[in-house]
């Protein structure tokens, strides 16, 4: 961009990177139409920080989808596992786009996709990025994939716990695609429980509540839901409050995507009137801000400013 907005000090910041430069340079790359930045940025991960290395490629995947990046990749270095990885993954991506634009992909080109998935999974065979991959791409598909399930098999088996992954299987079960709001909410409850003391799936159904409620608010209307009660039932209020202690309270490390999820937990504690905790959790984002789900309640910039202040009041008192 040739400009940018000037902003206050305590305007929040949007980085779809979350902080990791690298992967900034490397989009710019791949924007550009050059392999070599990913290529570098693949190469440079640490052994097995899954989380990162998915959230690298799906970033550069969105970055790459109207070029010839990988493709040109695959054909200086054809025997390069990232390279196929990558490729995958901007197909996915790329059916994506089309449905976006109104027109479901045709199932041979939805089918053709997966088959390149499957590929990339052995090319990488210990790698859990090609099944997510799937995963993502198995919500195109009239009435979900049959073989959704083995592909959630292999990729748990690969990393049980793996971010990315669990936010792909939340979106396939929510009533947008091929569940209901129960089956999102039981799955997010569930992979949260299960999930070590610590880990960012801890938030699951702080994601599934909101997805429900931009369904439902597009569906009936915003005016029909009254947003304070939808986060402030015992069930909500008990989900928040073990987010705090299984998450928060055991978090020693940044994740790759925690500024998405700190978002998403700022969000439900601030409309179920829980704005000490809130207050916590705006002072680990220190202005670092997502559209979604701020968007779901309003207009993002002003929602989080307006609820970072108030949040902020009531934890200095």
């Amino acid at each position: 961009m040739a400009w940018r907005r000037r902003r206050s000090a305590a305007a929040p910041h949007y980085d779809p990177a979350f902080g990791d430069k690298a992967l900034s340079e490397a989009c710019q790359d791949a924007a550009a139409g050059r392999w070599q930045g990913p290529r570098d940025l693949l190469a440079a991960g640490g052994p097995h920080d899954w989380d990162r290395r998915s959230h690298r490629i799906r970033l550069l995947a969105n970055a790459a989808a109207d070029r010839r990046v990988a493709e040109a990749w695959q054909s200086a270095e054809p025997h390069s596992p990232d390279a196929v990885v990558l490729r995958a993954d901007i197909e996915v991506m790329r059916m994506f786009a089309v449905a976006r634009r109104g027109t479901m992909p045709a199932v041979n080109r939805l089918d053709w996709t997966a088959r390149i998935c499957l590929h990339a999974s052995e090319a990488a065979p210990d790698d859990p990025h090609p099944w997510v991959s799937l995963v993502t791409l198995a919500r195109l598909y009239e009435g979900g994939h049959a073989e959704t399930g083995r592909w959630w098999q292999e990729l748990c088996a690969r990393d049980p716990y793996h971010r990315e992954a669990h936010h792909q299987g939340l979106r396939y079960v929510s009533a947008r695609w091929h569940g209901s709001h129960g089956r999102a909410s039981t799955f997010a409850r569930e992979r949260a429980a299960a999930a070590p003391l610590g880990s960012p799936l801890a938030v699951l159904p702080q994601v599934a509540r909101a997805e429900q409620y931009r369904h439902r608010a597009e569906h009936e209307g915003p005016g029909s839901l009254d947003l304070l009660h939808h986060w402030s039932g015992d069930a909500e209020l008990w989900d928040l409050r073990t987010t705090m202690e299984r998450w928060i309270g055991f978090r020693t490390a940044s994740g790759a995507q925690d500024v998405a999820d700190l978002n998403h937990l700022a969000h439900a504690l601030v409309h179920a009137d829980l704005l000490t905790e809130a207050a916590a959790v705006f002072e680990l984002l220190d202005g670092r801000a997502t559209r979604v789900p701020w968007s779901y309640t309003g207009d993002p910039e002003q929602q989080y400013t307006r609820w970072r202040t108030r949040a902020g009041a009531a934890g200095t008192r």
